[in-house]
């Protein structure tokens, strides 16, 4: 077929310049993401996640959109995704892994 070429291989010809220059922003891009590509990206549904979270897919699809949340619920959403939440802080020195969020807080449900 005329005009259509084959995705894998395609960046093969590239300069080193320009791969190098792809996979920084790959990286860029996959370093921040909202919530619910997260889990498109992880091919869950929000049925499969609220059924981890026991509750329904509309509960998710709030949470996902939610501008502020409990550490406690954006915790139990990766978890549900199968990751781990890990919260930094960077500064020009270096960075620290907080650990002291609890669990405690409002739950999944909002109550």
């Amino acid at each position: 077929m005329s005009g259509h070429y084959a995705v894998i291989g395609l960046t093969e010809n590239f300069p080193p310049e320009r791969r190098k220059r792809i996979e920084a922003r790959k990286k860029e891009l996959r370093a921040a993401m909202p919530l619910h590509e997260l889990r498109k990206a992880r091919a869950m549904t929000r049925k499969a996640v609220g059924e981890v979270l026991k509750v329904r897919a509309p509960t998710v699809a709030r949470l996902e959109t939610r501008m502020d949340m409990y550490v406690s619920n954006l915790r139990s959403c990766i978890e549900a995704m199968g990751g781990e939440l890990n919260i930094v802080a960077k500064f020009p020195n270096g960075s620290v892994a907080i650990t002291n969020f609890s669990d405690a807080g409002e739950d999944v449900n909002g109550s």
